[in-house]
Formats: C-alpha cells, sequence, structure tokens
C-alpha cells in the first residue's frame, strides 16, 4: 500500500488525478512502467516517467505507424501510456478522460487529436484585433465536445481601454457557464485567478491563434522563459517565433500545462453538440409555430421576432446557424468514413481468413 502511494504521489505531480476511475486504472496496471507523453514526434514520443526524471524519446506500436491506423487511436501530448522495460517502446495506451480533436484542415477529413487527459481548456484571446466572438463560439463547441471544461482567458488586459464591454459582449457566454477572466499575461499576480486549475493532478491546455499571448502566459506561470515568444505585429495583431509544437509541462503550482501552436483553422470534428453553447438560441427556438422552423421567413418564427426585438443578437444567430451546419455536414462525412472503414476491414479479414485460413 505504501509503494501504491508512493506511485500516486509521484504521478499527480505529472498530471494524474486522484479520483475513483484513476484509482482502479493505477491498480490494473500495477507492476507496469508507466509515463505520460510529454512530446510527440513524425517518428516517436516524448516521455516522462515522474518529476525530476529525464524525459525518454520512445517509439509507437507498430500499428500506429499504419496509414490507415486511425488517429485518435495514437498516443497524443497528455496520453498515459506503459513502457517496455528498456523504457524504448510504447506497449499500450491507457483509456482517456478527455481528447480535445478538431478536423485537420484540408479537404481530406480526419479527426486530429489536439490533446488529452485535460481538465480545463484555456481559451486564450487577446483584447487586441485577435477578439472575436464568433471565434470564441467556435473555441467553445469544440472544447465541450472534449470532455473538459473551457474557461476563457483574455489577455493583454493592461493594453484595453474597454475591457468591460468586451465582456459586456460575452454576456451570453458567461451565461452558460463559462469562467471568463481579463488578465495580463505578463504579470504573475494578474494569473492568480488561473492557480485555483493548475492544482496538483490537474491538467490545462492552452488553444487559441497565434499571437493572443498562450506562450507568455505559460512563461509567467513557470517563472522562467521556457517558450519562445514574439513581438506581436501591431497592423494585424499576430505573433511571431512562438509554438511551433504541442509540449506539456510541470508547472510550480502543482498542475500540468499543455502548449499548442497557434490554430490557424478550428473545423467542426462532427462529435459536437452545438446546442450545448447556444442554449439562448434553442431556448428562444423552442417557441417557433413550426418544430421543423428554419429561422428564415416562416410566420410565428421565434428567432426572427427575438432578433427585429433585440433579444438576439443576429450575429451570434448566425453564428449558430453557420456551426450547425458545419457540425451536420462533418458529422455525415465522419459517418460515412467510419463505414468505409468498417466495409475496408471486413474486406481485409476475408482475404487473411481465404489465405491464411482460421485459426
Amino acid at each position: 500500500m505504501h509503494a501504491h502511494d508512493d506511485v500516486l504521489t509521484r504521478l499527480r505531480a505529472i498530471g494524474w488525478p486522484d479520483d475513483d476511475a484513476a484509482r482502479q486504472a493505477l491498480a490494473e496496471a500495477e507492476g507496469e512502467r508507466l509515463a505520460r507523453v510529454v512530446g510527440q514526434h513524425r517518428t516517436g514520443y516524448d516521455v516522462l516517467p515522474g518529476p525530476g526524471e529525464p524525459v525518454l524519446r520512445v517509439q509507437p506500436p507498430a500499428p500506429w505507424t499504419r496509414p490507415r491506423f486511425p488517429p485518435e487511436q495514437r498516443a497524443v501530448v497528455g496520453d498515459w501510456v506503459t513502457l517496455d522495460a528498456a523504457g524504448k517502446q510504447i506497449l499500450s495506451l491507457l483509456p482517456r478522460r478527455a481528447l480535445l480533436k478538431r478536423a485537420a484542415a484540408g479537404e481530406h477529413y480526419r479527426q486530429q487529436p489536439i490533446a488529452a487527459n485535460v481538465d480545463h481548456v484555456l481559451v486564450v484571446v487577446g483584447l487586441d484585433q485577435d477578439f472575436n466572438p464568433r471565434r470564441i463560439e467556435r473555441y467553445l463547441v469544440v472544447v465541450r465536445a472534449s470532455g473538459a471544461e473551457p474557461v476563457l482567458v483574455l489577455t493583454k488586459a493592461d493594453q484595453c481601454p474597454i475591457v468591460e464591454d468586451c465582456l459586456a459582449v460575452l454576456e451570453e457566454v458567461r451565461d452558460s457557464g463559462v469562467p471568463i477572466h481579463a488578465v495580463n499575461a505578463k504579470d504573475a499576480g494578474s494569473l492568480r485567478v488561473l492557480h485555483p486549475y493548475l492544482a496538483p493532478g490537474r491538467t490545462v491546455v492552452l488553444v487559441g491563434s497565434s499571437g493572443a499571448g498562450k506562450s507568455t502566459l505559460t512563461n509567467t506561470l513557470l517563472g522562467i522563459e521556457k517558450m519562445k515568444t514574439g513581438a506581436v505585429r501591431e497592423r494585424d495583431s499576430r505573433g511571431r517565433h512562438t509554438t511551433t509544437f504541442r509540449v506539456l509541462t510541470p508547472l510550480p503550482q502543482g498542475g500540468c500545462i499543455i502548449d499548442t501552436p497557434g490554430m490557424r483553422e478550428l473545423k467542426l470534428s462532427g462529435d459536437e453538440d452545438v446546442a450545448d453553447s447556444f442554449e439562448d438560441v434553442e431556448q428562444i427556438a423552442a417557441e417557433c409555430r413550426f418544430r421543423d422552423c428554419s429561422h428564415g421567413n416562416e410566420p410565428g418564427c421565434a428567432v426572427q421576432a427575438a432578433i427585429a426585438e433585440g433579444r438576439l443578437d443576429a450575429g451570434r444567430f448566425a453564428s449558430y446557424a453557420k456551426l450547425r451546419d458545419e457540425r451536420d455536414a462533418a458529422a455525415t462525412t465522419l459517418a460515412q468514413r467510419r463505414a468505409e472503414e468498417r466495409v475496408m476491414n471486413k474486406a481485409l479479414n476475408r482475404r487473411l481468413k481465404d489465405k491464411y485460413g482460421r485459426r
């Protein structure tokens, strides 16, 4: 029991939670060498077995290297894995508590995992030209599908003369239960409001566009200049020379933080529930005369009436409709892809049975 507690204490320092599910997982993995993925590369992973221990460069299992292997079944930064005795090979992937993902950029649809086993996703938005309520709504839809809790962090509050006006624009976001913190990412005192999310056994991931202040925020929390940061160009508020890969770092506050590259495109994966982020719109839509109302020119449309009366922002409804349609299209594509993969797998299994027979 004492040895079990020592293992738990060591793992909690790199983000292992202390709840019933985690304790059961630890008991089932007794005798195996556990580590956490802290970096991901083209040909392998960096894993951390415990606090103060050296980072190990390890190889993935052979199936993960196959082109058609589902990306979401490979390890990603934040995952817990078991290693071989030599500490050179990943043997298995432990069950996840949360997975933040998006659809990969480009025309060919694939899901792209971003980070695993996170408790909170800090959506970092600069109070400059980066401030965009519609993009914030998109981030929140993706975050809520991950199993983690979203937190909105507005940086550069010390440079913004209209902080209260910006907060007022986000009233619906706050009403939906999302905490909002306006901070100066360079000031450690200003960032104390984030410490409750950074306790031992907790992990947060930062998402946001380039130049929003993610790496600056990480540096300040660490108290050292670990992440590269770059000045923001005044004409377009975009950062330079910032994070180019995902990396997990233990924090002095006791938890762990994952910084991510600035995301130019955040496409829905098809697994999201848009209604969760637009409960105000959904409540109004429920009052429409027709159940299948498209909220256009139909008589008795409560949504259009609310927009005309100023009870619903037209931009917010347009964002809801756009994200809903995008999600539906992605869900259809996802279902088709999964069906095709099932057919291909069955065909492959038949060929193998025909060639080698049943065993």
